[in-house]
C-alpha cells in the first residue's frame, strides 16, 4: 500500500486520571505473593511498566473517544462537516451495536453522507483504521477522516486481581502478568488530503501487513462461556509465545515493509512502536537492527493501553520536539491474532 495524497493532520488524546502504579497492584496482591514466595517488585522488574493509568469508575469508553476526537479537529480548525467518515477502532466499546463510532460521531456532530463504523482488531484497531481512511482518501471519495479509540483496563484487571487472590497458582500468575500491565486512555488520528492549509504535516507513504492467524489462540480478551447468565470478562495471555512469534512476524513484516516501500534501518530516523514492555521492545528492534536510540517509550508509565498506545506515543514525542519535519518515522504495530503492521510517515 502505497499512499501520495495523504496527511496525519493531528492526533488528539486523553489520558485516563488515576495513575496506578506496579508497587500498588503488588499490595493488592500481596497474599498471592506470599503464598507463591515471589519478591516484591517483579511485576516492574519484568515488564519495565512502573504505572499505568485508570479512568473513573462507570466513565463511558465514548467519554474519552470523543474527548480526544475534539481535540484532533481543534488543533487543526476542521469542522465536523468536512469529516467524510468516522472510524472507532478500540477493543473497548461502548454496546454491541450500535456502533461506538456513532456517540462520537452524534457528539461531534457528524452526520448526513460520511461513513460511521467500528472495525475491530485488537492492538492494531487503530493502524488498521488510518489504513481504511488512507484508502478512502486516495481514492477521492473523502477529503478528511477520523479514527478514533478509548481503552480500558481497569474492569479486566479488577477481575484478575480477583481472580488470582482466589486461585493464587504459579499458572495463573503467568497468564496474568500481561493483564497487569494494561493502561488506559483515548486517541484520535484526523488525516486529510492536504487541501485544508498551506502548512506542513506528516505525509504517509505507505505500510504493509503480514498476518499469521494460526496463534488466534495466544492472546484472548472476551467473555466466558460457562453460562450466558453469569458471562465475565476474561483475558489469557501466553506473553512467552505472543514474544517468540511475534518477534518472528515482526522480523517478517519489516523485511517486506522494506522491500515494498525501499526503508531500510539505516535510513529511517525515528520509529514508535506498539509500547507492550521493556523486554518485547528491547527484542524486536535488536531483530529489527533498529537502533534503540531511534525509538521512543512511554510503556514506563502508560502501560499497555492497546490500540491507542502506538498514536499517543506519537503524539507525546511530537510535544517533546522529537519529531522533526523531514524525519522518516515507522509506525511498527503488532497485535494477538497474530498480525503486524507498519507505516512510514513523512513527518
Amino acid at each position: 500500500m502505497k499512499y501520495t495524497r495523504v496527511h496525519i493532520e493531528s492526533v488528539g488524546y486523553e489520558l485516563a486520571p488515576i495513575v496506578v502504579t506496579s508497587t500498588e497492584l503488588e499490595h493488592r496482591i500481596a497474599p498471592v505473593y506470599k503464598a507463591l514466595h515471589i519478591a516484591p517488585g517483579q511485576l516492574e522488574s519484568l515488564t519495565g511498566i512502573r504505572e499505568r493509568r485508570w479512568w473513573k469508575l462507570g466513565t463511558p469508553i465514548s467519554h474519552g473517544a470523543i474527548a480526544a476526537a475534539k481535540k484532533s479537529l481543534q488543533e487543526r480548525n476542521i469542522a465536523a462537516e468536512d469529516i467524510g467518515a468516522v472510524v472507532y477502532a478500540g477493543v473497548c466499546r461502548e454496546h454491541f451495536e450500535p456502533a461506538t463510532a456513532c456517540l462520537v460521531a452524534s457528539a461531534l456532530g457528524i452526520r448526513g453522507d460520511a461513513a460511521i463504523y467500528d472495525i475491530s482488531n485488537a492492538c492494531l484497531g487503530v493502524l488498521n483504521g488510518v489504513l481504511d481512511i488512507a484508502n478512502r482518501i486516495e481514492l477521492g471519495q473523502i477529503r478528511a477522516g477520523l479514527v478514533v479509540a478509548c481503552e480500558s483496563s481497569r474492569e479486566i484487571n479488577e477481575i484478575m486481581i480477583q481472580k488470582m487472590l482466589d486461585h493464587p497458582t504459579m499458572p495463573l500468575f503467568t497468564q496474568s502478568l500481561a493483564t497487569l500491565t494494561g493502561g488506559s486512555g483515548a486517541a484520535a488520528v484526523l488525516l486529510t488530503d492536504g487541501s485544508f492549509s498551506p502548512s506542513r504535516r506528516p505525509k504517509l507513504l505507505g505500510g504493509v501487513n503480514v498476518a499469521e492467524p494460526q496463534y488466534h489462540e495466544l492472546c484472548r480478551w472476551g467473555l466466558t462461556q460457562e453460562s450466558a447468565a453469569c458471562q465475565q470478562p476474561f483475558m489469557q495471555t501466553d506473553a512467552v509465545a505472543v514474544m517468540k512469534h511475534g518477534v518472528e512476524l515482526g522480523k517478517r513484516t519489516w523485511e517486506l515493509f522494506s522491500s515494498k516501500l525501499g526503508i531500510t534501518a539505516d535510513k529511517i530516523d525515528k520509529v514508535i512502536c506498539h509500547q507492550v514492555g521493556e523486554a518485547h521492545q528491547r527484542l524486536i528492534l535488536q531483530n529489527l537492527g533498529i537502533d534503540p536510540a531511534k525509538d521512543f517509550q512511554t510503556f514506563e508509565f502508560l502501560g499497555n493501553m492497546g490500540t491507542v498506545s502506538l498514536p499517543i506515543t506519537a503524539a507525546i514525542a511530537k510535544e517533546r520536539d522529537l519529531l522533526r519535519p523531514g524525519d522518516l518515522v515507522g509506525f511498527l504495530g503488532i497485535g494477538s491474532g497474530l498480525n503486524c503492521l507498519m507505516m512510514a510517515i513523512q513527518w
